[in-house]
């Protein structure tokens, strides 16, 4: 049977995600007067306004490449306040961000030598190329501009997610060759001791922070638990679920409805990792993940032996309870995006005033389903399934549908996890029916696509 648990109070919650917010913008507040302070203590350059205007956009370069490391360090505060989702996001607009800057700031630089010396733009170029940090720069801008091409939607629609993620491993060669590039070329860092302590110290806490989420303590959780296969179960065709046992999982500080980076040492390469949510409430003796087969990790995982060792990176996400603010909670899923949906369900804080709706397909998509019915009735809950296309009158998701389904649904939190374009239409009409935001709460499986 579950064990009903009353929902943890808001206001812990609430106060962590005020100083994360205030971090946040402190941090920009504070690093963008620095930079801005640091350009004009190191005074005018020595040609011209395309030279200032180039070594200002260096100053923002290197700003945004900071911002996007710590993004990618995934740090426990952030995340736990806005979800991985939406740092996800945020790390996709700096990219682009860093990726203009990229371009902008050796434009500029190139036309203010072009400019002073009175030589053709190209022969400026090619002349300031044979300098080895200039060099590096330009190759540093190169990777940068191939991994963006490669992240655009419609290129990103063509790659399997190993593929993708293995190209932007080569933002770390990007790191590498900025950081030298800026140890010869940087002359605001170096006006005083001041500004060097700054900046350095900066990217100090940067480094460490990514070196510290994403090696040191990974490396360490794995070393304690000691995560192995214990159990492969084809849920469908194309569909399975992996048991993971390890040492002292009661210590391991996942929630229903987060995820983890699983990574099989011996069955892939060490590179291929994917983001697949737990599709069971951890309980301290087991994890579970289930997957549906779509790229060379996922499809393969129905060939992992028993006993294989395992690499999980996490856990991850704020799509979990602690998000709650009502009593009453709607939990909607669609195809695969029942996994975290799946996990809540069985998540002993959801309490008892629970309406869980089901979309697929057909019948034989449904996943799990005897699982959420059995779930669903030691709870007391309703669980709709909704199959067929899209279309016509099946048009479940319109606002007066939905609720016309689920009466209260104003005064329910909502959980919605499914493709993205079902999330996005559920959002519309969650907004359309005006259900307050922080009562919405949504897994849109960005960080895999």
């Amino acid at each position: 049977m579950i064990a009903v648990a009353h929902p943890q109070p808001v206001a812990a919650r609430r106060t962590s995600d005020l100083l994360a917010r205030a971090a946040v913008g402190a941090f920009l507040l504070v690093g963008l007067g620095a930079l801005h302070l640091m350009f004009v203590v190191a005074g005018p350059p020595a040609y011209n306004t395309f030279s200032s205007a180039g070594r200002l956009l260096g100053l923002y370069l290197a700003f945004a490449m900071v911002c996007q490391v710590l993004l990618i360090a995934r740090l426990p505060l952030l995340d736990r306040a806005f979800g991985m989702d939406r740092l996800t996001g945020w790390h996709r607009w700096t990219g682009f961000a860093v990726f203009w800057l990229a371009v902008l700031h050796p434009s500029f630089v190139i036309l203010g030598f072009a400019r002073y010396g009175q030589d053709p733009v190209l022969a400026t170029a090619l002349s300031l190329s044979q300098q080895v940090p200039v060099l590096l720069g330009l190759i540093a801008v190169s990777l940068i501009v191939l991994i963006v091409a490669l992240s655009v939607r419609i290129a990103r629609r063509r790659l399997s997610y190993e593929t993708w993620h293995t190209v932007h491993l080569l933002f770390y060669v990007v790191l590498g060759l900025g950081i030298v590039h800026q140890v010869y070329e940087g002359t605001a860092f170096t006006v005083n001791l001041a500004t060097q302590v700054f900046w350095w110290g900066l990217w100090a806490f940067a480094l460490g922070a990514l070196l510290t989420g994403r090696l040191i303590v990974p490396l360490v959780r794995n070393r304690r638990h000691r995560l192995r296969v214990a159990a492969v179960v084809s849920e469908s065709g194309d569909v399975v679920s992996v048991h993971i046992t390890g040492r002292h999982l009661d210590r391991l500080t996942a929630r229903a409805g987060q995820f983890f980076l699983w990574r099989f040492p011996g069955h892939n390469r060490w590179w291929q990792v994917n983001p697949f949510s737990l599709s069971a409430a951890p309980n301290g003796r087991s994890l579970r993940l289930t997957a549906k087969g779509i790229g060379s990790t996922s499809a393969g995982l129905r060939d992992l032996p028993v006993g294989a060792r395992v690499f999980a990176e996490g856990p991850y996400g704020a799509f979990t309870l602690a998000r709650r603010t009502r009593t009453a909670t709607l939990l909607i899923a669609g195809g695969i995006g029942v996994t975290p949906i799946r996990a809540l369900l069985e998540d002993p804080d959801l309490g008892r005033d629970v309406i869980v709706i089901y979309r697929v397909r057909s019948g034989n998509d449904a996943v799990l389903l005897g699982e959420m019915r059995n779930l669903a009735r030691e709870r007391g809950a309703r669980l709709h399934l909704i199959t067929g296309r899209t279309g016509g009158a099946n048009q479940p998701f319109q606002p007066e549908n939905l609720r016309r389904l689920v009466p209260d649904i104003t005064s329910r939190d909502v959980y919605v996890c499914g493709p993205a374009a079902l999330t996005n239409a559920i959002l519309d009409s969650l907004r359309r029916l005006k259900v307050p935001s922080r009562q919405v709460h949504a897994e849109l499986f960005r960080l895999a696509g």
